[in-house]
C-alpha cells in the first residue's frame, strides 16, 4: 500500500527544498523525492552562478556562510565600452546553499529520499494522485509539485508543461584563480558582478564575471538557440569553444587557472510560461520558465515561485477544508504572475530587442546608459515602455522594424508607446517610426 502525505515535491533544487522547507515550517507533512545520492549532492544540479541581490538573502533569512562574496556593484560591459552602477548583491557557494536548504528543512519536519529518480504521475479518476519512482516505487499525496527544472516528467505527462526548444539557453562556467579584476583596459570588477553584451563571445547572450574573493571569480556564458545565435554564431563552434575563445583573448584571464574539478554546466528555458497548475499539481522553479530574462537570475524567481505554491497548498489543505480542484490550484498562477513574475512578457520583449542589437549598438548603449537618471534606471529594470523608448535613437528604425516584424503576431498593446515620433529625452535623439 502507497505511503500518503499532503504533498510532495519532485526535485530538491532551490525552489523545490524552499518550498518543502516553507510547508514543512507549517506543519505539512512533505516528502522530496531527489534524483542525486545524498553524497553527491549537488553534483550534476550544480550548475548556478549563484549572483543575487539582498532582497533574497532577507526573504528568505540566507545566512552568511553561504555567500562566497558581498558585492557592492553591477558592471555592464559592450565590447569597447562598460557602465558601473553601484547596487549591492551577493554571490552564492551554490552548492552550500543547497546544502543548507535541505537541512533547514529537514529540520523543521521535511522527508527527504536521495537517489529517487522520478518517472511519472501516479494517476486516479485523470488527476494525479502520486509519484512513481524508480520505476516500481510509488508515493502519494493531496497535492504534487513539480521542481525537476526543464526535464519536467510530471508537468509534460499533465501537459503543464510548454518548454520550447527555440528559446532553450545553454551555459557554462569556471571557476577561476589569478584573475585581474582590476585591469586598466577595462571597469574595476573588484567586489563586482559583471555581465558583458558581446556576439563575439556570447552570440545571442552574454558572458559573465562575477567576483568571489581574493583574485578569484566566478566566469561563465550562455547563449539563447535564438535568431541572434545564428546570424552571429561561428561555424561549429560548442558553448566550450565559445568559452575557451574568451578565455585565451581577454587579458584579464592572462594569468589565470582553473580550480582544478570545479564546471558548471546548465541549461533553461527563456519564455513566458503557459498553464502553471492544474488539479491537485502545480510547477515551480525551472519547471517553468522563472528565470528573469534580462539578467539571467534565477534563484530568486525561483525561491518566491516555492512561496507562491506553499501558499496555494495552504489554500487548498485549509483547516482540512481539502479542496485540490484546478480552479483552487490557479491561486498559485495568479500568484505567480503577481509577484513572482509580474513584467516577465515586457521584460521578455526588451531581452529579444537587446539581443537582436549588434555590438556597435552595445557600445552605444553604455554610453546611453551613463546619460539616463537613477528614476528612468529603475523603470527601464521594471520593462516600463517609456523609459525602453528613451534609449531608442533615429538610426534604430531597422532594428526595431526586424523586432516587429519577428514579433507581429504579439500583442505590443502596453509595451511600445506611441506614437514614436513624439519621444525625446537627454539620452536618446527623436525617433520616427514608419
Amino acid at each position: 500500500m502507497s505511503e500518503q502525505y499532503d504533498v510532495i515535491v519532485a526535485g530538491a533544487g532551490p525552489a523545490g527544498a524552499q518550498c518543502a522547507r516553507d510547508l514543512a515550517t507549517r506543519g505539512y507533512d512533505v516528502v522530496v523525492l531527489e534524483t542525486e545520492s545524498e553524497d553527491a549532492f549537488p553534483t550534476t544540479s550544480n550548475k548556478s552562478t549563484a549572483g543575487t541581490f539582498p532582497s533574497m538573502i532577507t526573504s528568505f533569512g540566507v545566512p552568511d556562510d553561504v555567500v562566497m562574496n558581498f558585492t557592492d556593484k553591477v558592471v555592464l560591459e559592450s565590447p569597447n565600452n562598460h557602465y558601473t552602477r553601484h547596487h549591492p548583491g551577493a554571490v552564492l557557494e551554490f552548492a552550500d546553499f543547497k546544502q543548507w536548504l535541505v537541512e533547514d528543512g529537514r529540520e523543521a519536519g521535511a522527508e527527504y529520499r536521495f537517489d529517487a529518480r522520478v518517472t511519472g504521475p501516479v494517476m486516479e479518476n485523470g488527476q494525479i494522485a502520486g509519484v512513481e519512482y524508480n520505476g516500481s516505487e510509488e508515493v502519494r499525496a493531496e497535492i504534487t509539485i513539480d521542481a525537476t527544472g526543464p526535464s519536467a516528467p510530471l508537468a509534460k505527462a499533465l501537459n503543464v508543461s510548454e518548454l520550447e526548444r527555440e528559446n532553450h539557453a545553454i551555459g557554462i562556467e569556471y571557476e577561476l584563480t589569478g584573475v585581474d579584476l582590476n585591469h586598466a583596459d577595462y571597469g574595476d570588477l573588484t567586489d563586482a558582478m559583471m555581465l558583458r553584451l558581446d556576439h563575439d563571445l556570447a552570440p545571442g547572450g552574454y558572458s559573465w564575471i562575477f567576483h568571489t574573493g581574493e583574485d578569484e571569480a566566478k566566469v561563465g556564458l550562455c547563449y539563447i538557440q535564438n535568431d541572434s545565435h545564428r546570424q552571429n554564431a561561428r561555424e561549429n563552434f560548442s558553448v566550450d569553444d565559445y568559452m575557451e575563445y574568451w578565455l585565451d583573448r581577454d587579458p584579464r584571464f592572462a594569468d589565470a587557472e582553473r580550480k582544478e574539478g570545479v564546471q558548471h554546466r546548465g541549461s533553461a528555458h527563456i519564455q513566458m510560461p503557459g498553464d502553471l497548475s492544474t488539479d491537485r499539481f502545480m510547477a515551480i522553479g525551472d519547471t517553468v520558465p522563472s528565470i528573469d530574462p534580462i539578467w539571467g537570475e534565477g534563484i530568486h524567481k525561483g525561491m518566491k515561485s516555492a512561496r507562491a505554491a506553499a501558499i496555494t497548498v495552504e489554500a487548498a489543505l485549509d483547516k482540512g477544508m481539502t479542496d485540490t480542484s484546478a480552479e483552487q490550484m490557479s491561486i498559485y498562477d495568479r500568484l505567480w504572475h503577481r509577484d513572482v513574475a509580474p513584467n516577465q512578457r515586457r521584460r521578455l520583449l526588451m531581452t529579444e530587442l537587446l539581443y537582436l542589437a549588434d555590438n556597435d549598438r552595445y557600445d552605444r548603449f553604455m554610453e546611453d546608459l551613463h546619460g539616463m537618471d537613477e528614476a528612468t534606471m529603475r523603470k527601464l529594470n521594471n520593462g516600463n515602455p517609456l523609459a525602453v523608448a528613451d534609449l531608442l535613437h533615429f538610426d534604430d528604425r531597422a532594428l526595431l522594424t526586424e523586432f516587429i516584424r519577428d514579433k507581429v503576431a504579439i500583442d505590443f498593446d502596453g509595451f511600445l508607446p506611441k506614437p514614436f515620433n513624439k519621444r525625446r529625452s537627454n539620452a536618446s535623439a527623436a525617433f520616427e517610426f514608419d
